[in-house]
């Protein structure tokens, strides 16, 4: 173990390798190594606050997101798929962020109400947003219209017109219209007898300028009037059209409907239609009341967060500006809320696209994550973790372990209890069946997150399946998430004695987003972690709060002074000459204490390495402030995920992982754990294996400028991608145990 941990680019520590190394695994060359830490970075005058805005920050991380789009090394469909994630990403955005700025404003606010916002009032704050969303929305279609449809063209797959299509593929899409679609349409004519209809939350419509053929003597030329159809959800977005061999062809589903409209609309001359789409305030406002429990205050807030203030209208450009503006008017909106469209509107519906095309090589290559191999002389996970702790990275290591050991533990007839957080899960999980089928003979305790973002529909779902099922079902502490994953299993081994068994992860309990996040997961038998999870289990349950929770550290009664702990802890090892370095890797850094603690650690020497993959507040490598701290961001093939903690700690280092981010919400308003990895070994793997690659990474990365920029390192040979090398050490091992 090396008595310093080295910032990224002086790491020497990668996995082992020949002496010639092959392309895609990282160097060792120190000099080198410190002159790529230190790229040239743009002069630019360092601004007087030491914090960036949140909101900025994460627009910033979500062009990053559509570099990857525009990124022609990257598979076409893959590109196609960041442009859909974009879409998606600022959906949320606009719902959430963008609606709680206007809330203020519409509550007479006119001050600063948070730190974050660098002391803008709610209007300047909306109006420095509102013009860097028009530029992205704008950068959007120009990647769609000048990058991808050219180049899905050149590979044979074309998202048509009506106009162009050939007889064959038109006969064919009216025969679908017909059948498939015409029965769910409902047109409306907006008149006195027929008010505007509701527009449900980002539901595509299609309006039309329409004139009635009927003439008076009075009225000879009527005035135009508003129609409006609801693009059915139920169907998809894309149709695919016949076409020749190797060739794949698409009508977009709205575009079939406005063909038709005339046949909706007799008696009318349909003078104009346009496809537009409301966004609409997806925040949750629950009540504190008495008379009402959690699950049914969800799901009555869940209703009306579908007849939410509109916050957004986006409406294709070519729309007529009488349509445009009978919109905006009644949805109430000011004309910075319109958003014009130069292409199809919602974009993220394109995520579907790669899934109806068979071509392997215009997407990545399929990737499988190596199965954890049990020792000859273990029968099961059980014998395994009395012997050895077990770390899994996720992706790269299947998911399917985790499942099997809670799968496992639910068909054990010597497991007498299981408890288990849910804050997001997949539809179809079998987790939900194992707890299911285990209530039937053990004790079974689940702690469901109702308030888990845009998941709660089917929390309270699954919540009333596994109460029907048997399953104690509870719901946290009021007022704070359940964010922690963690899995406790009771079991009363061969020997006669009583242990605890339990899964610690960064991600969720979903084996879809498994497949394509990056998590950590520590499965352990350990006597004091395992015992600190019982004691987070009865928090979450009975809010009865332990004398001590160590080793973990929990949120919201241990985790923020812990980690100021640990930062001041570097900071005097630094002082002191000793060996002091931070490397942190999480999805977002905001908490102003920490940040803060990480420029006073930077100027008392600590070695600071930050892997940030979306928002970040702190100011890097200012003179003074923050000139010893790096920060990176990772965009690529999987979302990273994972959250790790690695403290120098004068030569004995200690490394955390966990599920909270270094946020307020995460310190603060969340039910959040963060584990010891203790292992000497598996401690080695997150150090040596998975933060020096993601640290290496010179083709995916990203470095966070003084000025907020984000700027690739610079170009060296060989390329190195930290997740293309992770996916090759678990090609190379399929069956290892870690």
């Amino acid at each position: 173990m090396p008595e310093k941990i080295q910032p990224a680019e002086n790491s020497s520590s990668a996995a082992p390798r020949p002496t010639r190394k092959p392309a895609g695994t990282p160097r060792k060359t120190v000099a080198k190594k410190t002159a790529a830490r230190k790229p040239a970075a743009r002069k630019t005058a360092v601004p007087e606050d030491r914090f960036f805005d949140r909101d900025e920050s994460w627009l910033r991380f979500n062009q990053r997101v559509l570099e990857e789009a525009e990124d022609v090394s990257n598979p076409l469909l893959e590109r196609t798929k960041f442009l859909a994630i974009t879409a998606s990403n600022l959906d949320e955005f606009v719902e959430i962020r963008v609606a709680s700025l206007l809330q203020r404003i519409e509550d007479g606010l006119d001050q600063p109400s948070r730190p974050d916002e660098n002391g803008f009032t709610p209007q300047q704050h909306l109006d420095r947003l509102s013009a860097i969303l028009h530029r992205f929305v704008d950068a959007q279609y120009a990647c769609w219209n000048r990058l991808l449809l050219p180049a899905l063209r050149k590979h044979k797959i074309r998202v048509l017109s009506w106009r162009e299509l050939d007889d064959r593929a038109r006969d064919f899409a009216l025969s679908f219209y017909e059948t498939e679609v015409d029965p769910l349409l409902t047109p409306v004519t907006i008149d006195p007898s027929h008010p505007f209809p509701r527009v449900l939350n980002k539901a595509l419509c299609i309006a039309l300028l329409l004139r009635s053929k009927r003439k008076s003597k009075s009225s000879p030329k009527s005035t135009p009037t508003l129609g409006v159809v609801t693009v059915p959800r139920a169907l998809p977005r894309l149709i695919a059209l016949p076409s020749d061999e190797g060739h794949h062809d698409f009508i977009l589903l709205h575009k079939l409907i406005e063909s038709q409209v005339e046949r909706m609309y007799r008696g009318y001359d349909v003078l104009s239609s346009t496809a537009f789409r409301v966004t609409r305030n997806s925040n949750l406002y629950l009540q504190d009341e008495e008379s009402r429990s959690v699950l049914e205050s969800v799901r009555a807030e869940l209703y009306n967060r579908r007849k939410g203030d509109a916050v957004r209208l986006e409406i294709e450009s070519s729309a007529k500006p009488e349509i445009v503006e009978r919109l905006r008017i009644n949805f109430e909106l000011e004309s910075l809320q319109v958003f014009r469209t130069d292409g199809p509107v919602n974009l993220s519906r394109l995520m579907s696209l790669p899934g109806k095309i068979l071509r392997p090589d215009l997407k990545y290559p399929e990737f499988h994550g190596r199965h954890y191999a049990l020792a000859a002389k273990s029968a099961n996970l059980f014998d395994e973790l009395r012997e050895r702790d077990i770390l899994l990275h996720h992706p790269f290591d299947s998911y399917a372990t985790v499942e099997q050991f809670i799968e496992s533990a639910a068909a054990d007839p010597a497991v007498i209890s299981m408890k288990q957080t849910l804050y997001r899960t997949s539809e179809d999980s079998p987790l939900f069946t194992a707890l299911s089928e285990a209530a039937q003979s053990k004790e079974v305790t689940v702690v469901v997150e109702l308030m888990a973002r845009f998941d709660e529909a089917s929390n309270i779902r699954w919540a009333r399946e596994l109460e029907d099922a048997g399953v104690g079902v509870f719901h946290g502490i009021l007022g704070l998430k359940t964010h922690c994953k963690m899995a406790l299993m009771v079991r009363r081994d061969p020997d006669g004695v009583i242990r605890r068994y339990a899964h610690l992860g960064t991600g969720n309990y979903n084996s879809v987003t498994a497949r394509f996040y990056t998590d950590i997961s520590l499965l352990t038998a350990r006597p004091e972690i395992t015992a600190a999870v019982q004691s987070v289990f009865r928090y979450l349950t009975a809010e009865s709060e332990a004398a001590s929770y160590a080793p973990l550290l929990v949120a919201p009664l241990t985790l923020a002074p812990a980690l100021l702990a640990l930062i001041a802890r570097e900071t005097a090892h630094a002082r002191a000459g000793r060996p002091a370095a931070i490397v942190a890797k999480m999805n977002a850094l905001l908490d102003r204490p920490i940040i803060d603690a990480l420029y006073k650690a930077s100027q008392a020497g600590v070695e600071i390495d930050l892997i940030v993959r979306g928002m970040c507040a702190l100011r890097p490598a200012v003179k003074g402030l923050s000139e010893r701290i790096r920060v990176r961001s990772i965009v690529g093939r999987f979302l990273e995920h994972s959250r790790i903690f690695n403290f120098a700690n004068g030569g004995q280092p200690e490394i955390f992982c966990g599920s909270a981010d270094w946020m307020p919400r995460n310190l603060f308003e969340r039910s959040e754990t963060v584990f010891p990895v203790e292992d000497p070994a598996l401690a080695t793997r997150l150090r040596d294996e998975i933060l020096t690659a993601y640290l290496a990474d010179n083709t995916k990365a990203r470095l966070l400028q003084p000025d907020g920029s984000y700027i690739r390192p610079p170009h060296e040979d060989p390329a190195f991608n930290a997740q293309n090398h992770l996916m090759s050490l678990s090609s190379v091992h399929p069956a290892s145990r870690t």
